[in-house]
C-alpha cells in the first residue's frame, strides 16, 4: 500500500490532467483537501510538495496552490504503439492514454503491431522517416525474447525524442522509462492466497514470450518454494503469441493444459482471458469450479466478471497503467526527468476460488 500522501497526490494529478480545475486554475484549500481525503494537513502538504516538484502547481503564500500555466500554443503529436487495439484490456488502457494526452494538448496516432516483430519495424521505420512524432508511447512486443528492432529505438533515443514503454521494456534499453505491473509480487500473492485457502498442489499457466509472463511465473515459483510446496515443472504449462489463438478458439488445444493440471486443486493463470477459457473447459469436462479446481488470475478485466464462474483476479485498484504511462510521457515534454513506475496489485475475490 503506497503512503497516504502519494495516494492524495495521484488523485489530484489525475484530476488536474482531466481539466477539473481549469476554470479556477486553483486547487482547493489545504483544509478542504484534508476533509476530502480524511488525512492530516501534513499529509496534504507532502502531496502538494510532490505536485510542485513535478511542475503541476505553484504554491503561493496566502493564496493557495495554483495550477502551472503550460504552453498550449503548439499541439504535440504522440505515436501510441500497442500490440493490439480492440482485444482484451487494451480499449480501457487506450482510453486512459487518450484522456491524459488530450488534457495536455496532445494528439495521438494509434498503431498495432499484432505482437509481430516485422510490424513493429515497419511502423517505427515509417514514423522515423516520414511522420516523426513529438513522443512515443510503446508496448513492446515479445519482451521476453531478443528483439531485432533495438536499432530503431536507439535512434529515437539518439534524437532525444521522449519515449515511454508500457507493460514491459527491452532489457537492452535500461535507460528507457517504463510503467510495469508488479508482476513478481502478483505471482507470489496469488500462490499465498491459494495456500491459505488450503491448496497444496497449484498449477501455473503462463505466457513465455513477454516479460510479464516470465515475471509472474517467477513470483509463482518462489511463492511455492517459500511456502514449502512442491516445485513440479510438469504442473506448469507455457503458451506464446502464436499458440494463444488456439487456446482461445479450440477446446482440443486444452488437452495438454488439463494434463498439466492433473493432480492439482488450483491454477494460477497468466490473465483473465485464459482463465475464463480454462473455466469453460473445466466445466465442459464435468469439473466444478472452485470445488474441484480453484482458478485465479491477473488484470481484473471484464472477463473476470463475465466468465462462466466469476474469477478471483488481481486489480490495480486506483492505479491505471495507461494513465501513468501517458503522464510519464507528458512530464518529459515539460522537462521533468522520467522515472520508471510500478503499479501494485490488490486481490478482488470472486466465486472461482
Amino acid at each position: 500500500m503506497p503512503p497516504k500522501y502519494q495516494m492524495v497526490a495521484d488523485t489530484l494529478r489525475r484530476e488536474i490532467q482531466a481539466g477539473q480545475y481549469d476554470e479556477t486554475m486553483r486547487l482547493p484549500t489545504e483544509q478542504a483537501l484534508c476533509a476530502q481525503f480524511q488525512v492530516s494537513r501534513q499529509t496534504v502538504r507532502q502531496a502538494l510538495s510532490r505536485l510542485t516538484d513535478e511542475g503541476l502547481i505553484q504554491r503561493r503564500q496566502g493564496s493557495g496552490s495554483h495550477l502551472t500555466k503550460r504552453d498550449r500554443g503548439r499541439r504535440r503529436t504522440v505515436a501510441v504503439i500497442t500490440t493490439y487495439i480492440s482485444d482484451y484490456i487494451f480499449p480501457s488502457i487506450l482510453r486512459e492514454i487518450e484522456t491524459v494526452l488530450s488534457a495536455n494538448h496532445c494528439s495521438l496516432t494509434l498503431y498495432a503491431t499484432q505482437n509481430l516483430v516485422s510490424n513493429e519495424r515497419k511502423i517505427l521505420t515509417m514514423l522515423l522517416n516520414e511522420q516523426v512524432p513529438d513522443g512515443f508511447l510503446v508496448e513492446g512486443i515479445k519482451t521476453g525474447l531478443p528483439n531485432p528492432n533495438l536499432d530503431l529505438y536507439q535512434e529515437i533515443m539518439a534524437r532525444n525524442i521522449p519515449l515511454v514503454f508500457l507493460h514491459g521494456c527491452y532489457r537492452e534499453l535500461p535507460a528507457c522509462p517504463v510503467v510495469l505491473d508488479d508482476n513478481y509480487r502478483g505471482g507470489r500473492l496469488l500462490v499465498e492466497y491459494l495456500y491459505h485457502k488450503g491448496h497444496r498442489a497449484i498449477m501455473g499457466l503462463f505466457k513465455n514470450d513477454d516479460i510479464q509472463g516470465l515475471q509472474r511465473y517467477s513470483g509463482y515459483l518462489e511463492g511455492l518454494r517459500d511456502l514449502g510446496l512442491p516445485l513440479e515443472q510438469q504442473h506448469v504449462y507455457w503458451y506464446n503469441t502464436e499458440t494463444r489463438r488456439d487456446l482461445l478458439e479450440k477446446d482440443a488445444a486444452w488437452e495438454p493444459v488439463l494434463k498439466a493440471l492433473d493432480g492439482c486443486t488450483a491454477a494460477v493463470c497468466y490473465n483473465d482471458e485464459v482463465a475464463s477459457r480454462l473455466i469453460h473447459v473445466l466445466l465442459q469436462a464435468g469439473r466444478r469450479v472452485p470445488q474441484d479446481v480453484a482458478v485465479v488470475s491477473f488484470d481484473n478485466s471484464a472477463y473476470s466478471q463475465l466468465a462462466p464462474v466469476p474469477i478471483t483476479s488481481l486489480s490495480h485498484g486506483s492505479y491505471h497503467v495507461g494513465q501513468m504511462a501517458a503522464q510519464l510521457l507528458v512530464d518529459q515534454f515539460y522537462g521533468k526527468k522520467p522515472e520508471s513506475l510500478v503499479a501494485p496489485w490488490e486481490l478482488v475475490k470472486r466465486q472461482s476460488s
